[in-house]
């Protein structure tokens, strides 16, 4: 077996429990939380404790994921994550856990989602060949949906059999997990300047340039992030959508999930199993195009209509995993290793803070306008911005498979 293919086996092997452990929590809390408030504000607030912190810190931790060593940098961040986990756990256990503990600990998630989630896909340049960063970021798919099916029906199932408290203590093992699987391999870091830790500000200006060097690349990422304005508002309306429009209880909110895992699974099943002869960019673009119809249908269905819902948020599952393959692989194989980690920060900061905007109206849409309207109004922006993307030439010439990425021996 190639050296690569048996470093990202291992990594694949612990990133799989940490996600899986992850996905149970995640899921447990949000039911529980739709079960004891039904309020789309608690929600709403709930998930801009998720995205704030990354999407403030992300220009800042960028410059120092580039800066740091890799594989340190996410080992440390999974034991913060860990450690935050285990003080609510103790919270609840002790019955004194409020509401806004759980916003905290959100937030602490987020802080070490910001430094880990850049870690990891910066390094996978400097790990792969680049002909198979696109199936790599199909398999990475794989195990997050793998994790979205098993997620909310092992979350609900715990919710009947224990406690959320000692729930919440199948992250700390996930993490555990997570981190000893990654002192087992070797992830090299790019070269740098030897001046490079004595300017914080170029450092930031160099990352920031990189996302505009490339023709088109600019563009690309701000429809991105203009997709996921409208997105997640609708995101965290999905367990409301189920209880209130369609009269579902815990059970059709996690078969919900496990649907949209199970579409999410036959995308990433799909990008992973080889390499295509397919432009990324349309792929991109079509995904947007299909995730707004989901919404916008979803949004005309009766009561009655439940069975369609889930075939609907099926499709948007089957997109994100198209999408988010396609798109990373794209970035990374256009973006030098060494900017690699401060232009994906800047990514998920540029596009974390505009949806965290769009959160702040969940409430106000839910109750003042419905549900329904909600879903149809930002399936059609959605749709609109899909088709916008196919009339800009430089955002469709990206995808000419440019391998300017630092190589590694790593690789062979």
């Amino acid at each position: 077996m190639e050296r690569w293919k048996r470093t990202f086996a291992v990594i694949w092997s612990g990133q799989l429990v940490s996600i899986l452990s992850s996905a149970v929590v995640s899921y447990a809390v949000i039911f529980w939380m739709s079960l004891e408030t039904g309020s789309a504000e608690v929600l709403a607030l709930a998930a801009i404790a998720g995205i704030l912190p990354q999407s403030l810190l992300g220009p800042v931790v960028g410059v120092y994921v580039d800066r740091w060593d890799r594989k340190r940098t996410m080992i440390l961040a999974d034991s913060f994550i860990a450690l935050c986990t285990l003080a609510l756990s103790v919270l609840f256990r002790l019955g004194v856990a409020q509401t806004w503990h759980i916003y905290l600990l959100l937030a602490c998630r987020s802080v070490g989602s910001a430094f880990h989630t850049p870690a990891m896909q910066a390094s996978v340049p400097l790990l792969a060949p680049a002909s198979q960063l696109t199936r790599i970021a199909g398999i990475n798919q794989i195990i997050s949906s793998v994790s979205d099916i098993a997620g909310p029906a092992i979350g609900a199932l715990m919710l009947s059999l224990t406690s959320i408290g000692n729930i919440l203590l199948l992250d700390v093992a996930g993490a555990a997990v997570a981190c000893i699987s990654l002192l087992c391999i070797r992830i090299p870091n790019p070269e740098r300047r030897p001046d490079s830790k004595n300017d914080l500000r170029r450092e930031f200006r160099e990352g920031f340039a990189a996302m505009h060097a490339v023709p088109g690349m600019g563009s690309f990422f701000a429809l991105a992030i203009a997709v996921w304005f409208f997105i997640m508002p609708v995101g965290v309306l999905f367990p409301l959508m189920t209880l209130q429009h369609f009269g579902g209880g815990a059970y059709e909110m996690s078969l919900v999930e496990i649907v949209w895992g199970g579409g999410a699974l036959l995308g990433g099943a799909v990008m992973g199993a080889r390499t295509y002869r397919v432009s990324r960019i349309v792929l991109v673009n079509l995904m947007y195009l299909t995730v707004g119809l989901s919404f916008l249908l979803s949004g005309l269905l009766p009561k009655e209509g439940f069975a369609l819902f889930a075939v609907f948020t099926a499709a948007a599952g089957i997109s994100s995993s198209v999408f988010n393959a396609s798109f990373i692989s794209v970035v990374q194989t256009r973006i030098e290793a060494g900017v690699l980690g401060r232009v994906l920060s800047l990514y998920r900061s540029f596009g974390l803070l505009p949806s965290a905007i769009g959160l702040l109206g969940t409430g106000f849409l839910a109750e003042r306008i419905g549900l329904t309207t909600t879903f149809i109004l930002s399936g059609a922006v959605i749709c609109l911005i899909g088709a916008a993307a196919f009339r800009m030439p430089k955002v469709m010439r990206l995808d000419t498979q440019h391998t300017g990425n630092n190589s590694s021996s790593n690789r062979k």
